[in-house]
């Protein structure tokens, strides 16, 4: 099954669309690639920390 994706407007700074730019072709990948892998890593991160602190008791936001 194909999966649905959602498009968008996103603005960036120049300064941020260029650096993403080279980082994206840096890792061989297209710029809306790169920037759906980094999110994905970063929300995988936030879901790591937040089980982390449900584990242990405490809360940090």
């Amino acid at each position: 099954m194909a999966t649905i994706r959602r498009v968008f407007t996103l603005r960036l700074p120049d300064e941020v669309f260029d650096q993403i730019g080279r980082l994206a072709s840096k890792d061989r990948r297209s710029m809306t690639n790169y920037i759906e892998v980094i999110l994905r890593n970063h929300l995988a991160e936030v879901e790591r920390r937040e089980q982390e602190a449900a584990g242990s008791g405490t809360h940090t936001e």
